[in-house]
């Protein structure tokens, strides 16, 4: 297919005729790929979620749309993943847990049951979320990270102790400045 700037994909490829996928990394911690899919969705365009048959699943998963689900997920029962979230390869996401709208899970990330995620969050390789965690939105944990409690709005959560820094500490800034450009 031919690359197609914005200003030109309606007339090319109009919505009444073609769905859209949001195909975006976790630039500045998923805020790029949450910008082009609000734009897409005020274009008029549905779109498309993609679940690998390669994974399995409950048939009470619920997802949202402009997902990417790569394979070798377990994906538990009454699991609940919103709109927009991208998760790679070889996940184990345990029952009842909520992943909200932006979220970026890397490779081999293990979330016990009853886990919330919050929105634009990024969870790193290797990463291990407690049952009956919840994660606030704009959250960064980092690969081999261990969750053991709950976590504010902004934290960044690094190493096997599952240390958190709180969203406005010089450690947290300069974590999501690196990785993601954002202060």
């Amino acid at each position: 297919m031919p690359l197609i700037p914005v200003s030109k994909v309606i007339e090319r490829l109009p919505p009444s005729h073609h769905t859209m996928h949001v195909a975006l990394s976790y630039m500045k911690l998923n805020r790029t790929r949450q910008e082009k899919y609000i734009l897409a969705k005020e274009m008029g365009y549905t779109l498309a979620s993609y679940v690998c048959s390669k994974s399995v699943f409950w048939n009470d998963l619920s997802i949202g749309d402009n997902c990417f689900i790569l394979e070798n997920q377990t994906i538990q029962p009454t699991v609940k993943i919103g709109n927009n979230v991208m998760i790679w390869s070889g996940n184990h996401i345990g029952h009842g847990t909520v992943i909200h709208d932006h979220t970026y899970i890397s490779s081999h990330v293990v979330m016990c049951g009853h886990t919330v995620i919050g929105q634009r969050s990024f969870l790193g390789v290797n990463a291990t979320i407690k049952d009956f965690i919840k994660i606030g939105n704009d959250n960064f944990v980092g690969m081999d990270a261990s969750v053991v409690k709950d976590t504010s709005d902004g934290s960044v959560v690094l190493g096997a102790k599952g240390e958190i820094f709180e969203g406005d500490s010089d450690i947290a800034k300069k974590t999501r400045n690196k990785f993601f450009g954002l202060q």
